[in-house]
Order: structure tokens, then sequence, then C-alpha cells
């Protein structure tokens, strides 16, 4: 059996080969290995692929063993620390069984140098929905990912090409680029610029009822944007959001689009698990380091 664990913004979520669950990050403080039994016994696990908040400190997927500081090169950073996702981490490394941590896409990454421009371009729960992704349409997708945040990724004849991160493009409900109001209110010291980030969804600036339209309209505009580099990428949809603006999205792409739901990325960390402790030595491009 293997295990997939996403750590997500506002959960942590556990995928097996047939079954998932999930746990708030802040319920994840109290994480037991035990608690993977609810996926399958822990003594058949043979496996599992873990992520850690951007996975800024390493470019490949990389034994739990060989990691330093989790992966991270700073616990700063656009996000929230909570303490969850620290504790399942930890608990995963001292059990003993055999685990990845997935990497995030950054300027060491193998992407496309012009991603490069910007210092970070994906968390490493992305390419578990990537790798899902891929597994269901093939080689050559696009896939949005749109909830608390919208990160949306190109893969090209199987290998990751580059991405928009959340704090450069496209809101989520909470998270979003920061615009001129932000920079000043950070440049007054009324905020710091983690908090900015974590308030600049469509939540935050937004009626309620043109929040979705207006997601939606972003995320489109990404996979748009995307399509330059590969017009005959297959599109998709993933998030928690994804079911309800998939139908704007479509009218706005002109096209149709696979949905997939908040599952992807725990799911893909499965695929992922299988195929590098069955020998695999590259993922989307990404070098395997046992």
């Amino acid at each position: 059996m293997f295990i997939g664990i996403d750590h997500g913004t506002t959960a942590m979520r556990f995928a097996g080969e047939s079954g998932t669950f999930k746990i708030s990050r802040e319920a994840a403080k109290t994480f037991s290995v035990q608690d993977l039994s609810r996926l399958c016994p822990v003594d058949e696990i043979e496996g599992i692929a873990i992520c850690y908040s951007m996975g800024d400190n390493i470019s490949s997927i990389t034994s739990i063993n060989k990691v330093k500081n989790r992966g991270l090169i700073s616990q700063e950073g656009a996000g929230q620390h909570i303490g969850g996702g620290t504790r399942v981490f930890d608990e995963v490394e001292k059990s003993g069984i055999p685990a990845v941590v997935i990497p995030g896409l950054h300027r060491r990454s193998p992407t496309d140098l012009r991603f490069k421009a910007y210092s970070h371009q994906s968390s490493p729960e992305k390419i578990g929905i990537a790798y899902e992704v891929c597994s269901a349409l093939g080689d050559d997708i696009i896939v949005t990912d749109v909830s608390s945040n919208t990160v949306t990724l190109l893969v090209t004849a199987g290998k990751l090409v580059g991405a928009f991160d959340a704090c450069i493009f496209a809101p989520g409900l909470l998270h979003g680029a920061l615009d001129v109001d932000a920079i000043r209110r950070i440049d007054a010291g009324a905020c710091t610029a983690n908090e900015a980030f974590q308030h600049a969804g469509v939540k935050f600036s937004l009626p309620e009822e043109e929040r979705m339209r207006s997601v939606a309209m972003f995320a489109a505009m990404e996979c748009a944007a995307l399509l330059l580099l590969n017009i005959h990428a297959r599109v998709a949809i993933a998030g928690s959001l994804a079911p309800v603006i998939a139908p704007d999205v479509e009218v706005l792409l002109g096209r149709k689009m696979a949905v997939f739901d908040e599952w992807c990325a725990s799911r893909g960390l499965v695929r992922i698990a299988h195929d590098v402790f069955c020998g695999s030595t590259k993922i989307l491009g990404l070098d395997v380091d046992l």
C-alpha cells in the first residue's frame, strides 16, 4: 500500500489506494502515524509521498532522510504557519516508513528558464495534481488548481514546463497577488506582506455574488496564457472550487475541461509514491533521489 499526503492551505489530505480522509491543519497538531490505519494497516505501508509548505530547498523528489529543514529554505514566506503540517512531517520521518518529499517548483527546478523570472512557481502538492491529471489525460496538460488560492501548471511531453504561483497572477478565495493598495498598506506599516497576501483573495475584495465569476475569469486567463506554449494541451481544473467555476471557465476558454476534485493532489501523490518505490527515476521531469 502506498500513501499520499497533501499539505493544503486549510487541511491535510491523506489518500491510499482505496480510501481518503482529511483533517484540519489545527487538528493535525496531534497527528500520529497510527492515524494512517484509517487507510490500511500501518505495517502494510510500502511508501509515502509527502508535501511540506513551499518545498523550495529541494529540486528533486528526495528521500525524507536526506532532506534538511523539511525541504524549506526558511519557514518565513507567503503562507500561514499553524504546526499541523510540521507534526505530520516529523511523525512520518520518525516512523521509519520509506518516504519521499516532493519539491516545489522554483529557480533550481528543471522548468523553462523564462518562468524563473519569479523565484517560486508552485508548491509541492501541485506536482501531485499534475501527475494525477497526466495519468488521466496524457502527457500534454494544463491544470489550474482553484481553492484558497489559484495555481496553474503546464506539462508538455510528460515534463513540467512551468507554473504561475498564487502570489503572481490569479486570485483564489483567500490569497492573491499584491496590488497597489496592498503595497501602500505594507509600506505604511499597516500589515506585513504575508498578511496582505493572505487577504488578497476575492473574499476580501469583491461582493459575494461576483467572487466566483472573478475567480473563473482569472483562472481561465492563466490557462489561456499557458496555451501559448502548448496549444494542443488538454485543460483540467482541480480543487475545492473546481466544480463551481468549471462551467464559466469552459465558456471563457471555448473548450471542454476535465474536472478533478479536492483529492486530486493526494491521489496523485499516491501514484508518485507507487512509481518511485517501484523504480521510477524521474517524475514529470523531476529527478528521484533515494
